[in-house]
């Protein structure tokens, strides 16, 4: 069986040193790197090769980074490609703002590569759960989530969804009733090493309720816990 081909990663990073020092260790880990200096710039490389994940700065010159996000998912080609953010710690307000325009996670400047690359294989890790799963679909009254295809729909119009989004309503479709803890969910969704807040997850179930209403009333808020999904009461 022929070896899998190593995963594309595109670093957008404009400080040429960091650019270069994370290109250097992200390849001494098997990846194959790409790299831009500004918004534009990647935004060419992300239609022209596809890259399998983004780790994108938030200051660029021209266009910010919170720009570019919002520009990879707004086109349906590249909605799912997962993005990794890195920031200054100064910039908290515009980190929440990175993670609801659909940013999968963060890194807070100054970073070590050695962290960077945890969060990156936490992430392909997910990705690679859900494809090896041995169940595929689920259904949640007109919800529906097709693992193998990465695909939800509500009714029968396709809702796009980050790969962070999509991980968090999995883990919530999968355990109905349950209430789970916002450190269970950072484990399950992001990985056991993910250094992030919690706020993260509050975050994202807000974006998830956003993009399907129905789940507004259906994931309940547990105080000073986590949430839960109420248990369906449809039928499968």
């Amino acid at each position: 069986m022929p070896a899998s081909s190593p995963k594309k990663i595109l670093v957008v990073e404009d400080e040429k040193d960091i650019q270069q020092l994370i290109k250097l260790y992200l390849e001494k880990e098997g990846f194959r790197v790409l790299t831009a200096a500004t918004g534009p710039e990647c935004l060419v490389l992300v239609a022209q090769d596809k890259p399998d994940l983004i780790v994108l700065d938030l200051m660029l010159p021209d266009m910010d980074g919170l720009e570019v996000c919002k520009r990879i998912r707004a086109a349906p080609e590249t909605a799912i490609v997962p993005i990794i953010m890195l920031t200054a710690k100064a910039e908290e307000s515009d980190t929440v703002i990175g993670l609801e325009l659909g940013a999968d996670d963060y890194v807070t400047k100054p970073f070590s590569p050695k962290t960077l690359t945890a969060r990156i294989k936490a992430l392909f890790r997910r990705l690679d759960r859900i494809q090896a799963t041995g169940t595929t679909h689920y259904r949640y009254g007109p919800l529906t989530m097709d693992l193998e295809r990465h695909e939800v729909r509500l009714g029968q119009e396709e809702v796009m969804l980050t790969a962070k989004e999509f991980g968090l309503l999995e883990h919530l479709i999968r355990h109905p009733g349950r209430v789970l803890t916002r450190d269970v969910l950072l484990n399950a969704v992001w990985g056991y090493d993910y250094y992030g807040t919690t706020r993260t997850v509050d975050v994202h179930i807000r974006r998830l309720k956003q993009k399907l209403p129905i789940l507004e009333d259906a994931i309940i808020s547990v105080k000073s816990l986590g949430y839960k999904l109420k248990e369906p009461t449809d039928g499968p």
